[in-house]
């Protein structure tokens, strides 16, 4: 194990950046300081090449004000996002929270959204109240994205009948700027239609590569406190199933460019679609420099917005992405949506809950889908498994990208046999030959619990990907990678000019002597969650890339050549 106590990403800003590892030592302490206990010589650490995480608790509470009349948003909440907001290098973590079912509103400090600056060295602060980030109402979901180019992150948070964006006053503060950005009157108000809106989640894109992000959000169900159906089952209550309530279209808002948004939703085919949302990824899956959407529904068929220059047709059911194999309606949840195969297709892959699976559709030709859950071996590892959140990254540095679920039923209390408290899992991907398993990956050495959200970024810099996970009444769980033998990596980070400052939707590829792989850049990953970092490459045992082929929503190319392994590599998208 690496002992130089190098401060992880010192030289984020440099155009190559030395591999950076830690010896990292945690200790819980109060007064707003967090001192997170991790050592990495483990009981149960990994001997061989096997995935590996240890836990570390943050004093996170999610609180969900869950009744005894089980009012859905109860157990929906639990959104993170892992974004660097005051830009030192180190990716910082922030969590939505809920509030008094019956007014949606934070009435007790326990509710308080919370933001937990992570200053290296395994301290993370909480700086909620000096960043203004409490919040007010019941939220759910958390997206990441500079929309005004400044270099500074912003925030949208998603809720119930209420939503929020934040802008970065690059100060270590945040502006409360709904109203003043024109989404109020959209969001916060009732539609003249379906009435008061609930957005789970969102993601930033920019849907006509004009160099600005535009917002797009997953709104889930018609719902109402006073009116709410009551549902039992054994005589005890619990949650109703989706089809008990009316669903809702989603919206999109283009970015003008003066700081405000002007609502599309009309206009470029969104509002057409009804459905009953629970997560949005986002990816060119055709190649023709467009980002496309994927929306998984709860207990519907999904959506698959392509993004035909100015509007979006959907094509869900054409493609084979509407239904799984057996053509039932399933609880779509968190999703991801990237190359599995290494084929240069964006493939997709989503949550749902026991006995429904964990779908993957692979990407065949650019134009169609094909289920490949029960042939790649995923059906028979997860079909007795529930899940929330969902990510797709390479956690063992082999070049594959391996998937991460949140564990958890949606209801509370054990029906038909199903476990409502359920470990986290990771699943390896086997390549090109072999089939998905469930490895033993220490994620059972916490308590089981009604996992959510999850968010990835790597909180130590030593190049493997960490994941930062709620629970339903519990603290928040940190999962550090500690898998040995791990191989080189490769961080690209994306500095766009022409296109998006943040170059969300540029699409890399990256050649090794080995292997040749791909990924873009997005922040909407998993259930109402984002991750804002470099963009990560596994090299396997090649220790440079022969290969940078970065192609930016603005149409620049852009190729690099002989690049040294075990860095981050900061990009900067050429003017010309």
């Amino acid at each position: 194990m690496a002992t130089n106590k190098i401060h992880p990403r010192d030289e984020v800003t440099a155009e190559r950046c030395g591999k950076k590892q830690i010896n990292f030592s945690f200790q819980a302490v109060f007064s707003g300081i967090v001192w997170l206990a991790m050592a990495f010589l483990l009981s149960g650490m990994a001997t061989g090449q096997g995935i590996e995480f240890s836990p570390v608790r943050l004093p996170f509470h999610l609180e969900t004000n869950e009744t005894a009349d089980r009012h859905v948003p109860e157990t929906m909440a639990g959104g993170v996002a892992v974004f660097d907001y005051n830009q030192d290098g180190r990716p910082d973590i922030f969590f939505t929270n809920g509030a008094n079912i019956a007014t949606l509103q934070k009435d007790a400090p326990k509710y308080k959204n919370r933001l937990f600056r992570n200053d290296g060295n395994g301290k993370f602060t909480d700086v909620t109240d000096q960043a203004g980030l409490g919040g007010t109402g019941y939220d759910i979901g958390a997206a990441v994205g500079d929309y005004d180019n400044d270099g500074y992150p912003d925030l949208f948070v998603a809720g119930v009948h209420h939503s929020t964006l934040y802008h970065n006053n690059r100060d270590g503060t945040f502006t409360d700027v709904t109203v003043k950005s024109g989404l109020d009157a959209k969001l916060n108000h009732p539609d003249p239609e379906y009435g008061p809106l609930w957005a789970v989640a969102a993601v930033w894109l920019d849907v006509n590569n004009d160099g600005l992000l535009d917002l797009f959000v997953v709104n889930y169900l018609q719902w109402d406190y006073s009116t709410e159906p009551m549902c039992q089952y054994h005589g005890v209550s619990d949650y109703c199933i989706p089809s008990r309530y009316t669903g809702l279209p989603n919206q999109l808002f283009l970015n003008t460019g003066d700081g405000t948004f002007r609502d599309a939703s009309k206009e470029w085919g969104i509002r057409d679609h009804v459905g009953k949302g629970m997560g949005v990824a986002l990816a060119d899956y055709d190649d023709d420099g467009r980002p496309d959407l994927f929306v998984t529904n709860d207990g519907y068929y999904n959506f698959l917005f392509h993004n035909d220059g100015m509007k979006f047709s959907e094509v869900a059911l054409e493609a084979g992405a509407s239904l799984t194999e057996d053509g039932n309606f399933i609880s779509g949840m968190g999703l991801d949506f990237r190359d599995l195969n290494n084929d240069g297709r964006p493939d997709i892959a989503f949550a749902a809950l026991n006995n429904q699976t964990f779908p993957i559709f692979q990407n065949t030709d650019g134009k169609e889908f094909r289920e490949i859950t029960a042939s790649s071996g995923m059906r028979e590892a997860s079909l007795s498994h529930s899940g929330f959140g969902l990510g797709l990254y390479d956690f063992d540095n082999d070049g594959w990208k391996d998937m991460f679920v949140t564990g958890g039923h949606v209801l509370s209390l054990m029906t038909l046999g199903a476990a409502v408290d359920q470990d986290n899992m990771v699943f390896r991907n086997p390549g090109l030959k072999g089939k998905w398993q469930l490895t033993s990956s220490g994620l059972d050495t916490l308590p089981p619990s009604r996992h959510r959200g999850c968010a990835f970024g790597d909180f130590d810099g030593d190049g493997r990907v960490d994941v930062v996970v709620t629970a339903i009444g519990r603290e928040a769980e940190i999962w550090m990678n500690h898998t040995e033998n791990s191989s080189h990596w490769l961080d690209v980070a994306l500095q766009g000019t022409r296109s998006n400052r943040d170059g969300i939707g540029a699409r890399i590829k990256v050649v090794t002597k080995t292997v040749t792989q791909y990924n873009h850049m997005t922040t909407s990953v998993g259930y109402a969650s984002s991750s804002d970092g470099p963009v990560h490459f596994g090299l396997g045992t090649d220790a440079h890339a022969e290969l940078i082929e970065i192609h930016w929503t603005s149409g620049v190319v852009q190729t690099l050549h002989d690049i040294p392994a075990d860095q981050v590599l900061k990009v900067i998208e050429p003017a010309n």
